[in-house]
């Protein structure tokens, strides 16, 4: 750890800190730094203490300093004094750079972050808006958030959301090292089932048909283009999305086309793999059977499979669910329409 009169540069955040008096000199009591340059990036926004009061001298510079919404000016000379618990941001004013001497009691670990952000600066730890990188700022709140954290989200978020990515970190960094026995080529299997009161051909001119997907699948798609009629070869492009917040993009082309009972087309893009519809009749219509079979090749879903697998199959229960309540007064309309057609051609001539 640093001693009283060392300088730690935190360079990728526009300031320097000298060391005053450290927390081993009182004893955990207190720590004084002296904050030289110009703060820029993550170490300007709201946050709070949780249960250290913050005490801020100007030597020299200016500085705009908001407690709880209220904006203070501290020139040289001025000081002030930050509440425990109080959400506040300190932000340089003027032209050139200013020296803040800062006051921290307790010290708590406010040294051991100061000096973390210094090696995360060194290392290249920050992104050049000056924000912490997602794996750093996750150990960050991990290593110091019980102390002092961002006012906004609540903090529950923000530990959950910091636990998430550095369990997908190790998940990846495990694979990487070859100590994880789940392939992380693993694909994703969906079988669906269920019954459609229509009869099996209007069905099978739904489900065959991706330019009606829109139509009758919403919200889920949100375009389709490609081959105006169903048949094999006939080829589509597809924008989809479920409940999780991402859209999907993907290619199909029609491999197996059985009127009216099977169609199997397999997808690539965003997801990689094979969609087959299976159609049975029935006393009452149709037996819909929907088995989907992928690989998420987009880089992010990659790397969220290990961990999220229970929540992607969340997200396709709720998006074949909006099938399963759309597909059927679809079908049940170009039965209808059929019924009309058919009467028009066999109606008698007046």
């Amino acid at each position: 750890m640093a001693q009283a009169g060392e300088t730690l540069n935190i360079d990728a955040l526009g300031f320097q800190v000298l060391l005053e008096r450290t927390a081993a000199e009182t004893g955990g009591e207190e720590l004084q730094v002296e904050v030289v340059g110009r703060p820029r990036g993550f170490i300007t926004q709201e946050h709070v203490h949780a249960t250290q009061v913050e005490r801020h001298e100007m030597i020299s510079g200016a500085m705009r300093l908001v407690i709880d919404g209220r904006e203070h000016v501290l020139r040289a000379g001025d000081s002030m004094e930050v509440p425990a618990g109080a959400p506040h941001q300190q932000l340089p004013l003027g032209a050139g750079d200013g020296r803040d001497r800062v006051s921290v009691r307790p010290a708590g670990s406010t040294q051991e972050f100061l000096e973390r952000l210094a090696t995360l600066s060194a290392t290249g730890g920050f992104n050049r808006l000056g924000l912490p990188k997602l794996v750093a700022g996750a150990e960050l709140v991990r290593d110091f958030g019980h102390e002092g954290h961002a006012s906004k989200p609540p903090v529950a978020v923000q530990q959950a959301i910091a636990g998430l990515v550095l369990k997908i970190d190790a998940a990846t960094s495990a694979r990487r090292a070859g100590r994880t026995g789940e392939s992380p080529h693993a694909p994703y299997v969906f079988v669906d089932e269920w019954d459609v009161a229509a009869p099996q051909e209007c069905v099978f001119a739904a489900v065959a048909k991706a330019r009606t997907y829109p139509e009758w699948w919403t919200p889920v798609y949100l375009a389709v283009e490609g081959d105006e009629e169903p048949r094999l070869g006939a080829r589509s492009s597809q924008h989809f999305k479920g409940r999780l917040p991402y859209h999907l993009h993907t290619r199909g082309e029609i491999v197996e086309f059985d009127p009216p009972r099977l169609v199997r087309a397999e997808v690539e893009g965003d997801l990689r793999g094979v969609g087959i519809w299976t159609l049975t009749p029935t006393a009452r219509g149709t037996h819909v059977r929907f088995d989907w079979e992928v690989y998420a090749d987009r880089p992010l879903l990659r790397r969220l499979t290990p961990l999220l697998r229970p929540l992607f199959r969340w997200n396709h229960n709720w998006a074949i669910a909006r099938a399963m309540h759309g597909l059927e007064p679809y079908a049940q309309r170009l039965a209808a329409e059929d019924d009309r057609g058919a009467q028009g051609r066999t109606a008698p001539a007046q």
